[in-house]
């Protein structure tokens, strides 16, 4: 492997792992964060609201960007944006907060976006294999900064405001990286025709961004509920914290390894209809038997949420025939997804308040996997978007 191309997979591989600190770093210091800003619950819940309600509003303006400075400038100009977020939040009062925290959001939207266009564009006979190498390090960056953000606390004492800022760090290496590769790009990579109308005109961008979604909703709905799920089924909260590192440690290695696999077939189709069903086993798990077999359920739940993550992705840089086609489709796919995602943590709160327990949130839960598993039958069938529409 020559240098370049060394840098090339590696700063991609250091730009995915910035897609999610940000965000899941949050959540271990939301306790300290309220009580030194003074929010109450309602505005500490709303930094991660804010955040990814961003990540489906600013989606659609990367194919803009894109056409105007490449894909390669974008990426670059994500991660400095993504650092400034981060040291900016951690400044005093509560509007920086939620500004840095939105700033970071935006950038981390225009970078999802991105991604599967820079797969198909750098290593379009290796999409399947880059692809998992993308979703496995954007996973594994969400469980770093989960696990990491206390410990870096108490190691440098700098309190949750140094701590933000030295998230940046990872984005400004990623930049250090990125830069050759974003040096050489042409500026307006994607300056032939525009593909919104045929990608709006297809099915296939329909019952792609219905799996993006609601495995998206199912995501989220388990990231920001779970310990509570599993602390009021009896479990000590060490114990409830470990079982969440449990299922995103599993995720990593599934959406590695399942893209590889799906990709060298034309149908994703029993991936992804194996992917949904492993996901409805965990909720069952939860439901039924909590806290009989935590363990076994957060690996099962983590192997059929990674792997329906990765086929989500996996299938917008497959179905496009180029790096414009699929940056569109990743633009109505993500944000439209996010937007549907967003609504899941309230709405699975709201059934929990109103019914006093974790049964109806969990049945709700079910119902969405169902309709996930048809969208993902849809989606996963060998089709072109051209053909599709």
């Amino acid at each position: 492997m020559s240098l370049r191309s060394a840098m090339l997979l590696a700063g991609f591989a250091l730009a995915a792992l910035n897609l999610r600190p940000a965000i899941a770093g949050v959540s271990p210091l939301l306790d300290e964060i309220m009580n030194d800003v003074g929010l109450t619950p309602a505005g500490g819940g709303a930094i991660t609201t804010v955040m990814v309600v961003c990540l489906g509003v600013f989606g659609p303006v990367t194919p803009m960007l894109a056409r105007r400075v490449g894909l390669d400038r974008t990426l670059l100009a994500g991660l400095l944006v993504i650092a400034a977020g981060l040291v900016l939040r951690g400044l005093d009062g509560a509007p920086v907060l939620y500004l840095g925290s939105a700033l970071a959001a935006t950038a981390i939207a225009v970078m999802n976006v991105s991604m599967p266009g820079i797969v198909k564009e750098h290593f379009p006979t290796r999409v399947n294999l880059l692809t998992g190498v993308y979703v496995s390090c954007v996973v594994a960056g969400a469980a770093a900064a989960s696990a990491l953000v206390i410990p870096l606390e108490r190691a440098t004492g700098y309190g949750w405001r140094g701590v933000s800022a030295l998230l940046a760090v990872p984005a400004l290496l990623a930049a250090l990286f990125w830069l050759p590769q974003a040096l050489r790009g042409q500026a307006g990579g994607q300056n032939g025709p525009r593909p919104f109308g045929m990608v709006l005109r297809s099915r296939v961008t329909w019952y792609v961004t219905a799996l993006m979604g609601l495995q998206s909703l199912t995501f989220y709905v388990m990231l920001a509920w779970l310990p509570t799920i599993f602390l009021e089924a009896g479990l000590p909260a060490d114990q409830a914290g470990y079982l969440l590192s449990l299922t995103n440690a599993v995720q990593v290695v599934t959406s590695l390894a399942v893209p590889v696999l799906a990709g060298r077939r034309a149908s994703q189709v029993p991936y992804v209809v194996g992917a949904g069903a492993l996901t409805v086993l965990g909720y069952l798990g939860m439901l039924l038997a909590p806290a009989a077999a935590p363990w076994l359920w957060m690996v099962v739940l983590g192997i059929g949420q990674g792997a329906s993550f990765a086929l989500a992705l996996l299938i917008i840089a497959l179905r496009p025939s180029s790096p414009a086609e699929v940056t569109a489709l990743s633009a109505v796919a993500q944000s439209v997804g996010y937007a549907i995602a967003a609504v899941g943590p309230l709405l699975f709160g709201f059934l929990r308040q109103v019914s006093g327990g974790w049964t109806v949130p969990l049945l709700a839960g079910l119902g969405v996997l169902a309709v996930q598993i048809v969208a993902g039958w849809l989606a996963g069938r060998p089709a072109t978007l051209g053909r599709a529409g």
